[in-house]
This record gives structure tokens, sequence and C-alpha cells, in this order.
């Protein structure tokens, strides 16, 4: 019988990947504070137990995914993974137990996002309730949507509209469809870190036969996508900025142009499997400063900070 070591917190927090929580905390931000923009009434507590669900439902994935491509083989070492971002590559962690933190992260995060939203009628829990269905089917059943060419798609959709739907639902129960527009940026700065992880591993993901986007398009037609989008969303995040917030829009543009080489990096970046780690952080630190002077920007505009 095969001996495992314990799983520790260590480890557990690892399999959470928290610098991949941006994808979830920013779209909660951005819900609260449009609601704050708009007069939708949330009150304190709904606000952490929002922000509480949806990091747990990140850790749930993030947990959930690992343990699949553990079990199906399609980790190893030479894949060029973080030992930080591949707990059951680099240490000897019995998959079961992983499987029941995986569970037990998206068991908090379905119970916290319930008892922020009681009382507000059923489209809330709807939306929730389609956010937890994809954490389960991205990563579990046959055919999985990691597996399929829409992951980039459905991972913008999910946390960049999805949850700011959500979070604006949790406020009144009902569904506020003009944040569909003004959360575009936040669909495209997500949907592009699926893109970079997907773009790097190109070739490891052929051998296991699953069909994302890079892989069926190949890496030259990766690469020019990647460039355009990253040039949409800096444009989405200006022109959309300007429209919802007027003149406090400028932190926004600010905000680029002092950290335009990230942006840059993105414009050059060849998603090259080699680079990956690189790469994943500088898209995620990309995802920080642009989306990030976007919520700054709303702040400002809600509180007058500066004369905006």
């Amino acid at each position: 019988m095969r001996h495992f070591s314990p799983l520790t917190v260590k480890m557990a927090l690892q399999l959470a990947a928290p610098h991949t929580w941006v994808a979830s905390i920013v779209p909660v931000l951005f819900g609260i504070l449009f609601c704050k923009l708009q007069n939708y009434f949330l009150s304190p507590i709904q606000n952490f137990l929002l922000l509480i669900a949806c990091i747990f439902m990140q850790a749930a994935v993030n947990s959930l995914n690992d343990y699949t491509d553990f079990m199906k083989g399609n980790d190893s070492i030479d894949d060029y993974l973080d030992s930080t971002d591949a707990v059951l590559i680099y240490n000897n962690v019995n998959p079961t137990s992983v499987l029941i933190l995986a569970i037990l992260y998206l068991i908090i995060g379905c119970c916290a996002g319930t008892i922020g939203v009681i009382g507000k009628g059923i489209l809330p829990f709807l939306i929730g309730g389609m956010g937890a269905l994809v954490v389960i089917l991205y990563s579990c059943g046959n055919i999985s949507i990691s597996y399929l060419p829409i992951g980039e798609f459905i991972s913008g959709l999910v946390m960049g509209i999805l949850i700011p739907l959500g979070v604006a639902a949790a406020a009144d129960g009902k569904f506020h469809e003009e944040i569909i527009f003004y959360a575009i940026p936040l669909f495209l700065g997500i949907a592009l870190i699926m893109m970079t992880n997907n773009g790097c591993d190109i070739e490891k993901d052929k051998k296991v036969n699953r069909l994302t986007l890079p892989v069926l398009i190949g890496r030259n037609a990766t690469q020019t996508l990647y460039h355009i989008l990253v040039i949409i969303w800096i444009f989405s995040l200006i022109t959309i900025g300007f429209i919802l917030l007027g003149m406090s829009g400028i932190i926004i543009v600010v905000g680029i142009l002092l950290f335009q080489k990230k942006f840059i990096f993105l414009l050059k970046t060849q998603l090259f499997p080699e680079s990956r780690i690189i790469q994943m952080k500088e898209i995620v630190i990309a995802n920080l400063i642009g989306n990030g002077c976007y919520l700054i920007a709303i702040f400002f505009k809600i509180y007058k900070v500066g004369g905006f």
C-alpha cells in the first residue's frame, strides 16, 4: 500500500492558487462598485459574503483542475510548471485528499453565496448555480469544458460577466442587463488569462487530445488573435471607462501609460511553453493594472476624489 504525505495547509493554499484570484476578486469588486454607482443597495455583510463565495469558487476550480489533470496524466515536471502551482506533481500527496479539498472549497463558496443572497428572490440563486455548475463541468466529466475550444469564452463570460450580474442581482433580485456592456473589459482581460495558459500549452494539450482554441487554430494564429485581443481589451478599457465615468476615465489612460511596458510585453509575447511562468505572471499583473485602474476610476467617480 502506497504511503502518502499529509496535505498541509501550505499545499491547500497552493492548490487554491491565490495568484489567480484576481480573476474573481476584480469582477466582485466591480459589481459592488457598480451597484454603489447606480444606487443599488448592498450591505457590507453581503459584499463580504459574495467576495468569499467567488474566491472559494475560484479555489475549487483550481483544485479540481489540478486533480483531474494529474489523474489523467496531463501534467509533468517537463511542462514548465511552477512547483507552487503543481502540488500533485512535486509532492507525494493523496489525490483523493485534493478532491475532497476541492469539494470543500466548493461547498464553502456555495454556502457563502447562498447566505449573501437570501431574501433577494430566485435570480441570484440561478446565477450562482450556473457559476457552480461551470466550476464542476470545467474539469470533470468525460468531455470537460477545458477540453473544448470554448475555455477562453466561458471563463471570461462566467467570471467577467456572470459574477457582476450576480452581485447586482443580489442587491434587489433584478436582472441588470446594463452591467453586461460595462463588464466587457473584465470579460476580455480574464479571457486573455485563459488564452495565455492555453497558448503556452499547445504541444502539451495536443498530446492528451485536449482541443483548446489555440490547439484548434495553431500557434501562429493564436499569437495573432492574442495580440488583437490585447488591443481590443485596452481600447475597451479606455472607451467604456469614459462612457461610464466621464472624465474619471482619464485614470485608466494614466494607469495604462504609466505601466505601458506590461501591455507592450503582451503585444510582443509569443506564448512559447518555455516562458509559460513569466507570461502567466505578466497577464495577471496586466489585469491588476488595467481592470484595477477601471475599479479605481469608478471609486473616484463615486466618492468624487480629486474633483472627478
